[in-house]
């Protein structure tokens, strides 16, 4: 069975995801733009068939059977509600949603309609992240003891771009901060406790924020999310018998290395990814099309909905809230 994807939107992420469903196989349909003018381009420019002027239209069309939803992270809940009702499989971007209350919303209307709806969280798809899972999980490393990972970028500080306003749920917690906790959500699972430090910008968007998670086991986690300087880039995991160092950027096909307790490298990892390698998650989602699967996949709907409270509670701790949020859960 194949899939027909239709895009919702057309900005640069957008492109980027059709770029890589194209190069290798994936079939894409149709693209829809709140302007027919803007869609109408991003259909010549990757040779895509239809062309809709509205996303009603785009997820009205027949043909389409899958929807990636690109736009603005406040934008996130009503496009994929619109498309989960007019009987899509949707893929969010992320963040899946501004908070878990959207979140479990859209988790909730899926089931109901016996369809998928996935968090676009590319790095868990990965070559890379994937060899990384077996390692732990075969027990090489021992006892997981700490991660420390970081995403930070140094990004313009021009009030009117979308990472400094709020009103697109700009700041760096959302944007950047997601990959660092979903990555260790993703080794360690959820955490028994948070505490999060942040600084801002005079926007109001949340600039630098520091997390840190501890478990009963006691294991700790370290995640730093930064839009105002670069930084490595870099994730570390150790053990009681080894610990990995994954290469910048830690969040795209790159390298590791696997060292014992001796600090011998015993293993190392280069990815061969042609593309971004967004065309994992969009696999994914085939697959769980194809073989009515929800919860059986290194991202289940109920682990972004657990990633999302705590995304929650971070802001709460930080004191960040979105325009017209009624409230956080």
């Amino acid at each position: 069975m194949s899939v027909n994807w239709g895009i919702l939107a057309t900005g640069s992420i957008a492109g980027s995801f059709v770029e890589d469903l194209q190069l290798h196989g994936h079939k894409v349909v149709a693209v829809g733009s709140r302007r027919f003018q803007n869609a109408e381009q991003f259909a010549a420019r990757f040779g895509i068939d239809r062309a809709h002027g509205s996303y009603e239209a785009l997820v009205a069309d027949p043909d389409v059977d899958a929807i990636y939803v690109a736009t603005p992270h406040p934008l996130h809940a009503s496009n994929a509600k619109l498309a989960l009702q007019h009987g899509k499989h949707v893929l969010i971007e992320k963040p899946f949603t501004i908070n878990a209350s959207e979140a479990a919303d859209l988790i909730e209307l899926a089931a109901k309609r016996n369809l998928v709806v996935m968090e676009a969280m590319w790095a868990r798809f990965l070559p890379h992240m994937q060899r990384i899972r077996g390692i732990v999980a075969s027990g090489v490393l021992g006892t997981i003891r700490s991660i420390i990972v970081d995403h930070t970028q140094d990004i313009t500080d021009d009030p009117a771009h979308r990472l400094n306003s709020l009103a697109l749920g700009g700041g760096a917690l959302l944007d950047l901060g997601i990959y660092p906790v979903s990555f260790i959500w993703d080794i360690l699972g959820a955490p028994d406790s948070v505490t999060a430090s942040a600084v801002f910008k005079p926007t109001g968007a949340d600039a630098q924020v520091a997390a840190i998670f501890r478990y009963d086991n006691q294991a700790i986690a370290v995640a730093m999310a930064g839009s105002d300087s670069a930084g490595r880039n870099i994730a570390t995991i150790h053990g009681t018998a080894g610990h990995i160092e994954i290469d910048a950027v830690w969040y795209r096909p790159t390298t590791f290395r696997r060292y014992n307790e001796a600090e011998v490298v015993v293993e190392t990892y280069r990815s061969d990814v042609t593309g971004a390698g967004m065309q994992y998650e969009a696999a994914e989602l085939e697959r769980r099309v194809r073989e009515g699967i929800t919860r059986d996949t290194v991202l289940p709907p109920s682990e972004t909905l657990s990633i999302m409270r705590c995304m929650d509670e971070i802001r709460a701790q930080i004191g960040l809230r979105y325009p017209g949020e009624v409230a956080t859960s």
